[in-house]
């Protein structure tokens, strides 16, 4: 069962699947969530990650609507495209029992991951030390792939790593 704070899916099938309209509808729910008004994580921040802008939309918002390993390459995905309107909620409503949190360290930064296992889904911020980036947002699909995140969620849970 989905936490209360958790909004609706935005469908492809109530824009008739038109992708303009949709992706207009996509890009200002994480407009309003991410420029208009920044969240907040556990009294730091968010920033976003601008460039490489593509379109004049930030990297922040193709890395959560799109996969790929090649920037220049990233294809739009359409259940990340769906889920636009969890990051923020999952975010701000991080210390809720549904959400497993950990970070991993990434370079010289700390990577946090939400994930709400429920749905499969996770958002990753990575956290600069003054400011935190969300970074990504993505469906787990597969079952290999929600079993490894549920072995990185046990190795922080007993490790701390």
């Amino acid at each position: 069962m989905n936490p209360q704070w958790l909004p609706e899916l935005i469908l492809m099938e109530d824009f008739a699947g038109d992708w303009g309209s949709f992706f207009a509808a996509v890009y200002e729910v994480f407009r309003q969530d991410f420029e208009q008004d920044k969240p907040v994580f556990r009294g730091k921040r968010l920033g976003l990650k601008r460039h490489p802008e593509y379109d004049g939309k930030s990297a922040t918002f193709w890395h959560m609507i799109s996969e790929g390993t090649v920037e220049d390459d990233r294809v739009p995905d359409i259940r990340r495209c769906e889920r636009i309107g969890w990051p923020r909620p999952i975010i701000e409503n991080s210390e809720d029992a549904v959400l497993k949190v950990w970070a991993e360290p990434r370079g010289k930064n700390q990577r946090i991951h939400l994930w709400l296992e429920s749905e499969g889904y996770l958002v990753v911020l990575d956290d600069r030390g003054e400011y935190i980036l969300p970074w990504t947002a993505f469906y787990i699909e597969r079952e290999h792939q929600r079993t490894k995140y549920t072995k990185r969620w046990n190795r922080y849970k007993n490790n701390g790593v």
